[in-house]
């Protein structure tokens, strides 16, 4: 039995060795050495490629303004490892990481004996949040975000609500599939016979796959640009301002402060899921409470203003079409600066398609590696790219301190690439306060 939280972090991270293991027999055991807690907690599923924190983070903020408790699943983490089981945005404390660890290492010990092997340190991690939100402190709603993919994920052993799929785009290939259409074929295995499915994925092939597998389940489906419209989309100050209609309600001028065309498609699916819930009579979900909501939320790590004076802002881009949105963010918000672009990415990662678009907007390029088993090299990164103003920071932490005492009125300065850099840089420049 572990007595301390360092203990029982330390056997979690233990199961990393065993690797992604798809598939969803090892989860489905461990659920029924339980007593099966995932059956009793109200779920929305949440899967897709991008978008699925801040979905997750606005229909969050929504059912709190409503007066509902809300548990999140989510991953990876910025701060502390148990901001990935939260309720109402506060991670689990560390007794209840402990008292979950020493609930579950006897289970999975039993496994590890069987002909299935040891689970995967995702599997328990998600065993842990089931029983959590099942056992210990049951909420209002639990909004449950996909590890990888969808149809073999962890998480995939529920019958939700609804289900929710971001967006389709290139990332995890070598496990997912070399193609649009295999890839949405993985995230749309979440849909399950007749649960409403909303879908932000605006790819025709995708779109094409995820309509299919909803009309095989028999499960409604409502799809941005169709059933959900977003209009009147405007740059303001401090985020983005539109109107978006759905099958039931129009609403008008909606503010967030979550910045980019992304956000505003992330925070429309919140909105339809709210409408689903409150037309069905499972939730009374107000159109103030959903106004507030999506005004009141807030992600960590994703178009995050952390430095005024000078500007500097992070973003977890890790992927090609996360790379895209923060360029059109960029050029729609601050069209007139000079930007100061630090990048960091994974080795498995498409970082040469990554660093040739970020080139279109960096005016000073800089390449960095950070502790991390699978982290590119910063020589690596900086052999992908042409720009002609580009340098390697061999000491991140330092480098990034010297641009900002050097950074002029007209300047900005992104630092983006893979969140596992963001959560060091965040934790770095935050709490140590290493900007002065």
């Amino acid at each position: 039995m572990f007595m301390s939280y360092e203990e029982a972090l330390h056997w979690i991270h233990s199961r990393l060795k065993f690797g992604i293991k798809p598939g969803l027999i090892r989860m489905q055991k461990m659920m029924e050495k339980l007593g099966h807690p995932e059956k009793e907690i109200p779920i929305i599923h949440v899967g897709g490629t991008n978008g699925k924190g801040s979905t997750v983070a606005y229909l969050r903020s929504i059912f709190n303004e409503a007066g509902y408790s809300a548990g999140t699943f989510t991953s990876p983490y910025l701060e502390t490892f148990n901001e990935r089981i939260s309720m109402d945005g506060t991670p689990i404390s560390d007794q209840s990481m402990i008292d979950l660890v020493n609930r579950l290492k006897p289970i999975v010990e039993e496994l590890e004996e069987t002909e299935l092997g040891s689970p995967t340190e995702f599997e328990v991690i998600t065993a842990m949040a089931f029983y959590y939100f099942g056992r210990i402190a049951p909420p209002d709603i639990l909004l449950l975000e996909v590890g990888l993919g969808g149809k073999w994920d962890s998480t995939n052993i529920i019958h939700p609500l609804l289900s929710i799929i971001t967006t389709v785009g290139h990332d995890h290939m070598n496990i997912l599939g070399n193609s649009i259409a295999e890839i949405a074929g993985e995230k749309a295995g979440i849909i399950k016979e007749n649960a409403p499915v909303i879908s932000g994925a605006e790819n025709l092939e995708a779109a094409l796959v995820i309509g299919e597998k909803a009309l095989a389940e028999n499960a409604p489906l409502y799809e941005l640009n169709q059933e959900i419209i977003i209009q009147e989309a405007a740059v303001q100050e401090d985020g983005e301002v539109f109107s978006v209609t759905t099958p039931f309600s129009a609403f008008k001028k909606m503010n967030i402060h979550m910045t980019g065309i992304h956000q505003m498609k992330n925070a429309s699916l919140a909105v339809m899921a709210a409408e689903l819930l409150n037309k069905d009579g499972i939730y009374e979900l107000s159109e103030d409470h959903i106004r507030k909501g999506l005004q009141e939320a807030y992600w960590n790590g994703r178009f995050e203003i952390i430095s005024e004076v000078p500007k500097i802002i992070l973003d977890g881009a890790h992927n090609r079409e996360g790379v895209e949105s923060l360029v059109n963010t960029l050029l729609r918000h601050y069209p007139d600066k000079k930007i100061r672009l630090l990048f960091a990415a994974l080795e498995d990662k498409e970082y040469s398609l990554m660093v040739s678009q970020l080139e279109g907007v960096a005016d000073h390029l800089y390449f960095a590696s950070f502790d991390f088993p699978r982290a590119a090299s910063a020589e690596t990164l900086y052999k992908s790219s042409n720009h002609s103003r580009k340098l390697i920071l061999p000491d991140w932490q330092h480098g990034i301190k010297k641009i900002a005492g050097e950074m002029k009125e007209d300047e900005l300065f992104v630092i983006t690439g893979s969140l596992y850099f963001i959560s060091q840089v965040r934790k770095s420049l935050i709490e140590k306060n290493r900007l002065c």
